[in-house]
């Protein structure tokens, strides 16, 4: 049997160049905690607690009878792309065709094969940060360079403008963001993405991927898209999905809206990598998107109760930065103040060592903001029940206490 010596040498260097995601590592830890008994309340993972709609859970089994069990078209089938299509006039006043639909097991290979389809080696990647912890390893993967550009809590974590125009140069190739942001919870305006894109409409060269996957949980108002803005749609890729929106993660379908070339191209790579998004998940999708917003809307209510509760708790934490966040579900509190304090001989250096503190002792899962660009800061899911919530904000405040 080989040694972890020699492993590591026939593994590939951007295998071992790539990052674990450290939202799944701290998931795992908490798993590992719990399979030993102990109580652990996790709020590392993104992903809703509700269950799926009842109406797409039947379409699925209606699927399974009906037969649709083969390889289906690598961009999707085209009922569902034309709903795709439908959604984004109906919802973002964005006008698409088919040819312009992607859909892909998920928004993170939407992403992974917008970048592959771009980038080239060298190339720059403007990402705001903080940023979805995959976003500058897939840049990584297609050996592209990420530039981080960060935003101020003092801004809800919002890239200004200016900032941007700073950091683009002759070798920036695409810009990317979520809005709302994994891990902010931060919207852009409309007035705030149409000054980005006039910056944005100086450089030819430059595309974006907007991801929009959190996109119906907003509690500000109406959501804005990048793609709006006719002088810079056809360099804007549009990501989405089914997952936070429809309580959808384990069915793996999301999509690009791009234009036309884009789109091809990105059909093009997935028809090497997965080929079509499964058949069955494929018509659960579209029969979400024919039934609604509603179910939509009744979880964005919850979240947007909790995110109050949570931040109603938080502010009763000392040492605890907080902002209020505009959507998703998360909540990205600057914890600063902790570092260099001790407990029981061990003292916290980072916001990983903090996270690694309320674990053990807390036995609340959370993760470092350092997978997101932000080190000083820890992200907190609160998509879970009231209850859960407001224990684990209790013992958080009650294991912090301890710190000297």
């Amino acid at each position: 049997m080989q040694d972890i010596e020699e492993v590591s040498t026939i593994l590939s260097d951007r295998i071992t160049a790539l990052s674990e995601s450290q939202t799944i590592a701290m998931a795992k830890k908490a798993r590992e905690l719990a399979a030993q008994g102990h109580d652990v309340i996790n709020l590392s993972f993104g992903e809703p607690d509700f269950q799926t709609p009842q109406y797409i859970k039947d379409a699925a089994k209606k699927a399974i009878d009906d037969g649709f069990t083969f390889y289906t078209p690598v961009a999707g089938y085209p009922e569902l792309r034309q709903a795709i299509a439908d959604k984004f006039k109906r919802d973002n006043n964005l006008d698409y065709k088919p040819e312009n639909i992607v859909v892909s097991t998920g928004a993170k290979q939407s992403i992974a094969n917008a970048i592959m389809c771009l980038v080239n080696p060298s190339d720059e990647v403007i990402i705001f940060s903080p940023y979805w912890v995959s976003y500058e390893e897939i840049v990584k993967l297609a050996e592209g360079t990420p530039v981080q550009v960060q935003g101020s809590i003092e801004n809800d974590f919002k890239v200004t403008p200016s900032q941007l125009e700073d950091a683009i140069t002759s070798n920036t190739k695409v810009v990317m963001y979520s809005s709302p942001c994994n891990p902010t919870g931060s919207v852009f305006t409309e007035e705030e993405l149409f000054a980005l894109a006039k910056v944005l409409e100086k450089y030819p060269q430059v595309h974006v991927i907007a991801d929009e996957i959190y996109e119906y949980i907003n509690f500000e108002g109406e959501h804005a898209s990048m793609a709006s803005f006719d002088f810079i749609k056809d360099r804007v890729i549009t990501v989405n999905g089914f997952s936070k929106g429809y309580a959808m993660t384990g069915w793996r379908v999301g999509y690009i809206a791009a234009h036309k070339d884009i789109a091809a191209a990105c059909d093009k790579m997935q028809s090497q990598i997965t080929s079509g998004t499964c058949s069955i998940a494929q018509k659960a999708a579209y029969a979400a998107l024919q039934g609604g917003k509603e179910t939509a809307i009744e979880m964005r209510d919850a979240y947007h109760r909790r995110r109050n509760l949570v931040l109603e708790l938080m502010n009763d934490i000392p040492g605890f930065k907080t902002y209020v966040p505009s959507g998703a579900f998360y909540i990205f509190p600057d914890v600063s103040y902790y570092f260099g304090m001790s407990y029981e001989g061990k003292t916290i250096q980072n916001s990983l060592d903090l996270c690694m503190f309320i674990l053990t002792d807390a036995l609340v899962a959370v993760v470092s903001g350092e997978a997101f660009g932000a080190p000083q800061c820890i992200r907190f899911s609160y998509a879970t029940s009231d209850e859960k919530l407001t224990e684990a904000l209790r013992r958080i405040k009650e294991s912090l206490a301890k710190l000297q």
